[in-house]
């Protein structure tokens, strides 16, 4: 198939953010972000949390329960720091060095100027988003103390190893296929993270984030489904190896790092290997994602990526879809 026939089969203005100047939530909302006043804090942390428990299983065992309110804040606490910190730099790192593969033809694609647009729209946003990520992550370590923040999360840490193993004619595609599966994720997961009811001005800026995201997301779905009416048999299949991996990398556990956190609430060793037992190995890893991916897959559904067999049995022996 040629880029213009590709490109007929999309109405182009799709390959807008439509009224994107006055739409982006995080930098047009006007709200701050700001942690109420330690009175209300308090007040709030009645009934709210800073992270939703629902996300973090392990908060059920029995050491942590029987701990009280004040360990599970403050381990909800370091979590939330850790997914800002985490945030901040997958939008600088990875988001947006996926959206310049766009932008500036390094896909070996013909990419219509509607969409290049819409790319640098996106690299706008993401930038703020980094920005009140981390200021909401520095209000909150700064009320607990918390100085025990790693400089490269594992996920992203694994990420660039799976970047730095491609070779170089085919490093831009690794790039977007990882900005691909990420945005495709992390709208799904602002969804759930706003369901819950959160710390004022956590809240906020979440819902805000995800407002975006949701525009994101659709854009990055799009922009896969062009690419890869595009790309010719060897690359995708190349295309189809990598997204099996990097659909899993994106559900493995920081085990170094949560480690931490929880030795933070001083919670016994033999706690600790129970909680991180249960979180780890390839099982675990597959169930989050099946459940966390839905976005992604319903993705490539729509571009035909599982119309080939050879895709669809390559996705069933990772146990991301069934046979």
């Amino acid at each position: 198939m040629t880029a213009d026939s590709a490109i007929a089969e999309f109405p182009v203005g799709h390959f807008t953010l439509g009224d994107w100047n006055n739409r982006a939530s995080v930098r047009t909302s006007g709200n701050t972000y700001l942690l109420p006043s330690p009175p209300e804090l308090e007040r709030q942390l009645i009934n709210r949390h800073w992270f939703p428990p629902g996300f973090l299983p392990y908060l059920d065992h029995p050491s942590i329960q029987a701990a009280g309110p004040a360990v599970v804040h403050r381990l909800t606490a370091n979590h939330l720091v850790y997914f800002l910190d985490y945030t901040t730099l997958l939008e600088h790192r990875i988001v947006n060095r996926a959206v310049e593969t766009i932008v500036h033809d390094e896909l070996g694609v013909a990419i219509p100027q509607q969409m290049k647009t819409a790319g640098l729209q996106l690299y706008t946003d993401e930038g703020f988003h980094a920005l009140f990520s981390n200021s909401v992550a520095e209000q909150i370590a700064d009320l607990y103390g918390i100085t025990s923040r790693p400089l490269m999360p594992r996920r992203i840490t694994r990420l660039n190893d799976l970047l730095a193993r491609a070779p170089d004619e085919h490093q831009a595609l690794a790039l977007f296929l990882v900005g691909f599966v990420s945005e495709t994720i992390i709208a799904r997961e602002l969804l759930d993270l706003c369901r819950d009811l959160l710390v004022s001005g956590v809240q906020e800026m979440l819902r805000d984030h995800l407002t975006d995201e949701a525009r994101h997301s659709r854009y990055f779905a799009q922009v896969f489904h062009y690419v890869w009416l595009n790309l010719p048999g060897t690359r995708r299949a190349l295309a189809a190896h990598w997204l099996v991996e990097i659909i899993l990398l994106f559900f493995e556990i920081d085990d170094r790092w949560l480690r931490e956190s929880l030795l933070s609430a001083e919670l016994d060793a033999v706690c600790i290997t129970d909680i991180l037992g249960g979180l780890s190995g390839t099982k675990a890893v597959v169930a989050r994602a099946r459940s966390g991916a839905g976005a992604t897959f319903k993705a490539l559904h729509t571009a035909g990526f599982f119309d080939l067999p050879g895709n669809r049995q390559l996705f069933a022996q990772a146990g991301l879809i069934d046979e």
